[in-house]
């Protein structure tokens, strides 16, 4: 890296530690400075400081920190992957599977980690699918955006369909699931999400050099040597599950994977290995500031983190698509 991208990467990670700060420190109860160093000091005191702190506040920024990452660089992925600077995680149809999972759970009145389960179920069956139909047409990019396309608007058509036949209490429920939350995390589940985002965005990484050979188009990356067919189906695959993980923990959390790779794109250059990184810290402070600011702002009540990335994700595009040259977007 030359000396500008240093001092980009040393200012990402200024950002990063201070939203971890930020995080910890402020929620929907006041704690002092006081309070808060002593019991992240002494966590085996009990007090209400150290419950919040310990119990509550960390866990969720855990939690904030690996589905932010692991959203970011899913979208890096699915970016390069597609071509196409509006793919996100969720483009695919793997979000819309696992809602239906977890709002068919909701409805049948089942809680926790069952939820959960079949939320993971429902993005699993939707890779699958997508998986089977790409496959027999060599994984076009075409075939993979017009199956996930196809199944995402199946599957919110049978969401609809639910909601028209089930009780208010379930409804309400499944609405708020849908907006995503951090706050019902738990220890079991920052374990399983660690698990396969860690483990996933490593493979990721690996196949950085990968990456960067596909975005030269399919043709030219045959030419140069390059199985295009195992390598996008590798990826498609890894970050598809990753997404499926998050998606059931948390939700939908829109517009992390979206903006991320835009911004770090524009400020680190193209070099996938270096993207994925930077993306990867860039996502998870975004999600925890966000979260931060969905306990803060409106406290003692809390909004859901997907509202505030929501929102700051729309302000992006529209300042992207009013700043931008009218014939050239992105």
């Amino acid at each position: 890296m030359n000396n500008k991208k240093i001092a980009l990467f040393l200012i990402l990670s200024g950002i990063f530690v201070c939203g971890i700060a930020f995080a910890v420190m402020l929620g929907g109860s006041r704690l002092s400075i006081t309070d808060i160093f002593y019991a992240l000091m002494h966590p085996k005191v009990e007090s209400q400081a150290a419950t919040i702190i310990w119990q509550l506040r960390i866990p969720r920024v855990v939690m904030g920190l690996l589905v932010g990452s692991g959203l970011a660089c899913c979208g890096v992925v699915f970016q390069a992957v597609l071509r196409n600077s509006l793919a996100e995680p969720y483009t695919l149809g793997v979000a819309n599977g696992a809602a239906l999972g977890a709002i068919t759970a909701i409805i049948l009145n089942l809680t926790g980690i069952c939820i959960a389960g079949f939320s993971f179920l429902g993005s699993l069956i939707t890779i699958f699918l997508v998986y089977a139909i790409a496959s027999r047409k060599r994984f076009s990019n075409t075939t993979l955006i017009l199956g996930g396309v196809t199944l995402g608007f199946l599957y919110s058509s049978v969401i609809l369909l639910l909601f028209a036949l089930a009780k208010k209490e379930g409804v309400h429920s499944a609405i708020l699931w849908l907006m995503g939350d951090l706050s019902y995390t738990r220890p079991h589940m920052i374990i399983i999400t660690a698990s396969f985002v860690l483990s996933g965005v490593a493979v990721l990484i690996f196949f950085a050099r990968d990456l960067d050979i596909i975005c030269l188009g399919d043709q030219k990356a045959r030419h140069l040597g390059l199985n295009v067919v195992f390598i996008k189906s590798i990826l498609f695959l890894v970050s598809s599950v990753i997404t499926g993980v998050c998606v059931s923990f948390v939700g939908i959390i829109g517009f992390v994977g979206l903006i991320i790779p835009h911004i770090c794109r524009f400020l680190f250059g193209v070099n996938h290995r270096l993207l994925l990184i930077t993306s990867a810290i860039l996502g998870a402070a975004f999600l925890i500031i966000c979260d931060t600011m969905a306990r803060f702002i409106a406290r003692p009540l809390e909004l859901p983190v997907g509202v505030i990335t929501g929102i700051f994700g729309g302000l992006f595009f529209l300042g992207l698509l009013l700043k931008s040259k009218k014939w050239e977007i992105f």
